[in-house]
Parts: structure tokens; sequence; C-alpha cells
């Protein structure tokens, strides 16, 4: 058994974004010359997430394809997005003092508990199943990449991990 690893990187902005990551796995499986075996596509960003979903192929005018707009209008609905302190709970006194003495981080930043609520409930992998060198994503299937974070636009890691044979 051969396992092989590789970290791409996506660039979000500042609004939440989504990133059709298909083609980037499918290169990381030519690379690591696994035919038979799991795909494991992983975000260590805890407001990002990893998902499976169908291309609409329709967009918004933001460029959002339609079913992931959908998405976001139920998310607004169950998670609405964090606009001012004291909306959730967290960032507490402590932690926003923290992150701004210790992690040099801005006090705008921290209004980003909405996604990472969001992300726990999207996941931040997905594992799939490689037979004959292709992943089973049936006929519409795709994998996207989300930052859930609308405080800042920045740089994340997508971890592409395969393991077989």
């Amino acid at each position: 058994m051969s396992v092989y690893h590789e970290v791409f990187t996506v660039a979000s902005g500042q609004n939440v974004c989504f990133v059709d990551v298909t083609e980037q796995v499918e290169n990381a499986i030519r690379k690591s010359g696994i035919k038979d075996g799991l795909v494991n596509v992983f975000s260590q960003h805890t407001s990002c997430s990893v998902f499976l979903q169908e291309d609409s192929e329709d967009i918004t005018y933001n460029q959002i394809p339609l079913l992931l707009q959908d998405m976001l209008n139920v998310f607004e609905k169950i998670i609405p997005t964090c606009r001012y302190e004291g909306q959730y709970l967290h960032p507490g006194p402590v932690h926003m003092e923290n992150a701004m003495r210790l992690r040099n981080e801005k006090q705008e930043w921290l209004l980003n508990t909405d996604g990472h609520l969001r992300s726990v409930l999207l996941g931040r992998s997905e594992t799939i199943p490689l037979i004959d060198g292709g992943m089973t994503l049936g006929e519409f299937g795709r994998i996207y990449f989300s930052d859930m974070d609308q405080t800042r636009a920045r740089e994340r890691n997508v971890r592409v991990q395969i393991i077989g044979e």
C-alpha cells in the first residue's frame, strides 16, 4: 500500500467563497500513481469546509453557483452572518484579548462565529473511493472548498491524502 500527500493553496475573498477543487485533486491522483484506494480532501482551517455537491452550472451575479447560493440562503436563516459584537457568545473577552495581544489579530476579524458554526455543519473533509484511477463522484459530483469566514481575504491550505495501490 502507498500513501501520497499534497497541499495546495486557495485564495479566499472577504465574502463566503466556494472553490471547485476537483481538478486539483485529480492532478494529485495522477501524480500519486495510485489507482485503487481512498482520497481524503481536508481543510485544517476551522471556518472552512470541504464538501461534495453537484455543479449547478448557472451562477449568480456574484459568480456563486445557484445551488451553493441556495445553501447560503438556508444558512442565513439558521446561522445568521455575524454582524456585531455580542450577537453570539463567541468570541468572549478572554479570546478577544488573547487574539489581539498574542496573535496580532484585528478586532473585526473575530466576528466570524457564523463561519465556524457553518463549517461544522458542512464538515472539513471528504473521503472518496478511488477505482481504476478515478474518483467515484457520480455524473455531476464536484469537490468544493469553502471559506465561510467573511472578515478578510487570505490564502488557505487544502490537503489531499491518497492511500491505496
